[in-house]
């Protein structure tokens, strides 16, 4: 798994690609978690190139969202394939998170 990262204004847009499972999410967690201690705290996660998330990678995406949201910021998820999306509504998470369509959609979610 990789995860590329741009930044649009003060805004972290992280590009997961490949799976995130319990075999990576330790290191994304704490990679992410990185940023957020540095002082980011507006995230936008781009899953456009996620192939599979486990309960694992769930747990990584609240554990993030939970940091930020004690830290005054905010996360918002774009670009959910319809396999991953499903595994998010099923879990129940995307009525706790934010979540959008669009790269746009996200970045203007995440600064209101």
């Amino acid at each position: 798994m990789t995860i590329a990262t741009e930044r649009s204004g003060d805004v972290l847009v992280l590009l997961p690609q490949g799976r995130l499972d319990s075999n990576n999410a330790a290191a994304v967690e704490s990679e992410i978690l990185a940023h957020v201690t540095a002082g980011t705290n507006r995230i936008v996660v781009d899953f456009s190139g996620l192939d599979y998330i486990s309960s694992a990678g769930l747990r990584v995406v609240l554990v993030v969202a939970k940091r930020l949201k004690q830290a005054g910021g905010a996360l918002v998820l774009c670009r959910l394939p319809a396999h991953i999306r499903e595994v998010f509504e099923i879990s129940g998470f995307l009525s706790i998170l934010k979540s959008a369509d669009t790269r746009e959609d996200a970045l203007a979610a995440v600064s209101a």
